[in-house]
Formats: C-alpha cells, structure tokens, sequence
C-alpha cells in the first residue's frame, strides 16, 4: 500500500464514555489483559521496524523523513492554536505561555467565531507546568528531552537519582542533555514520567 506512517494506539477504555459503559456491563469480551497488551506492543514494534517503519513516537511509526510534522510540534512542545470545539492549545504571547480552551458545545463556539471570540478561557501557565507538560510529551518521541530546556522552565533540575535509578533499571537513557525512554520504559512510560515528576 505504500504507507509510510502509521499511528496505532492501543484502544484504552475510559469510564463515562460508550466504551467504558458497554465493558462495565460485560458487553466488551475478548480484550487483552494488561500482559497481552504489552506482548502486541512489543509485535508491533518488531512489525513495523523489519518494515522501514520504526517507532518515533510511542504509538508512530515512521519511514525516515516521514514523521508528522505537525504532531512534533506538539511532542516537541512547540506552540500550536487549539481551532474548532473544545480545542486546546499552547501558545506564547509576550513572553508567556498560555493554555487556550475554545468552548466545547459547537453551537456555542460557532457564535463565539462569529463574536471573534472563540476561545473560551486563556490562562497562563506556571513554568513548573511548562515542565511537567514538556516531560510528557516530550518523552514520548525517541529523541526524549532536553533536561537544559526542562531546567529553564521549571528552574531546577530533574532529580539524579530518579534519573540514575530508571537508567540502572533500563527505562530511560541519558546522553550528554537528552533524556529519552527506552523500548521497555515506552511500555510503561505513564510510570516512568510520574517517577520522574515526582523526583
């Protein structure tokens, strides 16, 4: 088919949607359990990167030069405006970093457009937010972090021992300023991050 990116997301059922109500009556049957889960994870992996296709992103993949753009902006912790309903974005304006939310009901929203009043609420955000944002996404691309940047924002840095003990375990590694998880520590990367926020 020519493909040369996938994005595959394993399917996470969250209470209060359609998904969570049908699997809290039963009516989900046949899903993996958490260590099934990690054994298609780890095909996946193997799949796509004997394809050209390895992962740059905890659930992207890739051809090299292939990756999205677009979405590194996010990963990457770049600025980007929030467009349409509910949207959410992250922009600099005078030096501060801002969280944008446009209101969520569309009807709401397309008269807010027509009012040039789009956004909802526009707050700013703390550096050691900033901080905390960049690390998750920021670990979720192979390139990791850049532990000057999380420095600059929340003005310390990361903890040597948190970092020293996931190395020791294999779940992140550092190089020179980078930070980046490593294949097992991607696997339980929400893990890693709370370890590393909590410091």
């Amino acid at each position: 088919m020519a493909v040369d990116h996938l994005s595959l997301y394993q399917l996470t059922i969250e209470p209060g949607t359609a998904f969570g109500d049908r699997y809290a009556r039963g009516k989900l049957s046949g899903l993996p359990d958490d260590d099934r889960a990690g054994d298609m994870y780890e095909a996946t992996q193997e799949i796509c990167n004997s394809a050209g296709l390895p992962a740059y992103e905890v659930s992207n993949h890739a051809a090299p030069g292939a990756e999205s753009r677009h979405n590194l902006v996010y990963w990457r912790y770049g600025d980007y405006a929030g467009i349409g309903p509910g949207a959410h974005g992250r922009i600099t304006i005078a030096g501060q970093r801002r969280a944008t939310e446009a209101y969520a009901q569309p009807g709401k929203w397309l008269n807010a457009v027509e009012a040039t009043q789009p956004v909802d609420s526009i707050e700013p955000i703390s550096g050691s937010e900033q901080a905390d944002e960049y690390l998750m996404m920021g670990l979720r691309v192979s390139e990791g972090i850049d532990a000057r940047r999380y420095r600059a924002m929340s003005g310390q840095d990361l903890s040597a021992h948190t970092l020293a003990r996931l190395e020791e375990i294999g779940m992140i590694v550092q190089e020179k300023y980078r930070v980046r998880a490593t294949q097992h520590g991607r696997m339980v990367l929400n893990a890693v991050i709370k370890e590393l926020m909590s410091g």
